[in-house]
Order: C-alpha cells, then sequence, then structure tokens
C-alpha cells in the first residue's frame, strides 16, 4: 500500500469531525472572536476549508508563493454563508482526497517549498509538509473552532468519541 492510500482512513475520518464542526457554525455569530487578535469566527472556518485545497497543491505542484513579486499575494475571502463554507469545503476536501489516493511514494518523499517573493520560506518533504503544515494544521484550527462554539453556547459535535454535548462526558 502507498503512504498517500494508508493516510486515507485517518484523512475521511478528520473530514467528518470538521465537516461536523463547520456545520454547527451559527450564522448570527460569524463576526464574534474571542479576543480583538483571534480570528473572527468565520475567518477562522474559512481557513480550515480554505487548507483543503492546499493539500492538492502541495502533491501537483513543487511548490507555493504566497506572495509572488509582481503578484497578488494569498488572501481568504470569509465565506458568506454556512453553505458557501461547507461548498468550499466539500469541494477541497474531494481534491486533497482524490490527490492523496493516486500520489505516489516517489512524489510524497520528494522535497516540497513555500516560497514568498520567490525565496523559500521552507523547504521539506511533500509527505511532511501534508502531516503538519495541512493536516495537523485543519486539525488545530478545528479545535480552535470548537472552543468558539463552546463559548457561544453551541454544541461541540464528538470528535474522538462522545462530547460534553453529544455522549455526556
Amino acid at each position: 500500500m502507498s503512504i498517500g492510500k494508508s493516510l486515507l482512513p485517518e484523512f475521511d475520518q478528520e473530514m467528518v469531525g470538521t465537516r461536523a464542526t463547520l456545520e454547527r457554525l451559527p450564522e448570527d455569530k460569524f463576526d464574534w472572536r474571542p479576543h480583538p487578535k483571534s480570528f473572527t469566527m468565520i475567518a477562522l472556518a474559512t481557513h480550515v476549508a480554505n487548507m483543503l485545497h492546499w493539500g492538492a497543491t502541495t502533491i501537483n505542484e513543487d511548490s507555493f508563493d504566497f506572495a509572488p513579486e509582481g503578484g497578488e499575494p494569498y488572501k481568504e475571502e470569509p465565506a458568506a454563508s454556512v453553505a458557501e463554507l461547507l461548498a468550499k469545503f466539500d469541494a477541497g476536501a474531494a481534491s486533497f482526497r482524490a490527490a492523496l489516493a493516486e500520489a505516489t511514494d516517489e512524489a510524497l518523499l520528494a522535497d516540497w517549498s513555500l516560497l514568498a517573493g520567490g525565496k523559500p520560506i521552507f523547504t521539506m518533504p511533500r509527505i511532511a509538509c501534508l502531516r503538519g503544515m495541512i493536516l495537523n494544521h485543519i486539525i488545530h484550527h478545528r479545535a480552535q473552532l470548537t472552543v468558539y462554539l463552546r463559548l457561544n453556547d453551541v454544541p461541540v459535535p464528538a470528535l474522538y468519541g462522545p462530547s460534553a454535548d453529544e455522549g455526556g462526558m
């Protein structure tokens, strides 16, 4: 079994929990944030959904320049609704999953670079970037979103077993 295919069960499990978290966002609280330095709820959720598109990019390209010289820098526009957010999430999850399923071990072990203005910020094997900078990053921000939900009295979904709201812990 390839490295990519071996990651699919974990990917699928994490995407179920992430989608369940995004589905619960209250649209009347999109601008809520726990602190002035924090993301708004919708900006954080949009970031989570957008990171899925990074997976296919990381697999299919040798690098990504988030601030190319003479070009537009990477920017995230917050979703306007939960439906728009979920559509973005679903499309990103499908493209990431398909790319992961088809990725060869050789491709996943090859170096990949994040660039700014053509200069490397970091270079690491694709698989390390996918796990550390994308999947773990998504899980990290999903966890932040569950705190946002809790602080707004929105039931938190069960992710790795029952939550206090589902299954009683």
